[in-house]
């Protein structure tokens, strides 16, 4: 029984059952439209002899790496000043509300006209997917502080840069914590469109280029790449935050306890 429990908390009958039932499809469909695990076995085998899979999974986790990293260095503190300073909260917001709905893939065109089709497009793109969720999570975090406590810290005579640095920011790093890990899933998104359209490298690239030689197990291994690139980043981060982060709030396993306004 223990050992059963522990196939179900560590995911592994999740996966062999959604592996049996894609099987059961693809034997249902033609492998030159659905192919099956192992067809796209075979297709991330043939795309590692060369070793191409590795060098479009390698840049396309650069790029989501620098742009994601970059966005929430600027974010956070955006939106820690947002959430202080009532007169810029009010200036900023009404456009941080509009804008913060054009999707990053409406962006391609003029970034590339802007930076050119370089890594600096793709990179301010991802920075643009990252920024308003950062920015909008730590300023709900600021914001959801109870007054009380910085009263409190007031009357104890700390300044308004120790408020910050010791009643606000504490409070605040779930919020922010949060905020990261929702942007790395839309950093993802943004650099897939970006490397389809304009890359000679990269997942997004790759899963484009398939298209033209109908590979569909190339589709399906570019797929899976990303999901484990996913995967294993945001692991990554959840680890950082349940280990340097766990005075703060941040536990092993925890999600979403921000909440977007």
């Amino acid at each position: 029984m223990r050992a059963v429990n522990r196939i179900i908390n560590t995911g592994i009958l999740t996966w062999i059952i959604g592996l049996i039932v894609w099987q059961l499809l693809s034997l249902a469909s033609s492998p030159d439209f659905l192919p099956g695990p192992y067809q796209t076995l075979l297709g991330a085998i043939e795309l590692s002899k060369d070793g191409s899979l590795w060098q479009y999974m390698g840049a396309s986790l650069f790029r989501v790496a620098v742009g994601w990293s970059l966005g929430s260095l600027i974010a956070i503190p955006v939106g820690l000043i947002m959430g202080r300073v009532t007169v810029i909260r009010r200036l900023t917001e009404p456009f941080l509300n509009f804008i913060r709905f054009i999707p990053p893939l409406a962006f391609i065109t003029l970034f590339m006209l802007w930076f050119g089709i370089g890594e600096q497009s793709k990179i301010i793109l991802i920075l643009y997917s990252t920024l308003f969720i950062v920015i909008l999570n730590t300023m709900t975090g600021v914001l959801s502080i109870e007054e009380d406590k910085i009263r409190s810290a007031r009357s104890m005579g700390a300044t308004e840069w120790q408020t910050m640095l010791h009643v606000i920011i504490p409070a605040t790093v779930p919020y922010m914590f949060t905020g990261v890990r929702l942007a790395m899933s839309t950093s993802y998104m943004a650099i897939i469109g970006a490397e389809m359209i304009a890359a000679d490298k990269g997942v997004g690239f790759m899963i484009w280029n398939a298209r033209l030689y109908f590979k569909m197990d190339w589709i399906f291994v570019g797929l899976f790449a990303l999901g484990l690139m996913g995967y294993f980043t945001d692991r990554l981060l959840n680890w950082f935050g349940s280990t340097v982060l766990a005075r703060y709030g941040i536990a092993g396993g925890t999600a979403f306890r921000g909440r977007l306004r």
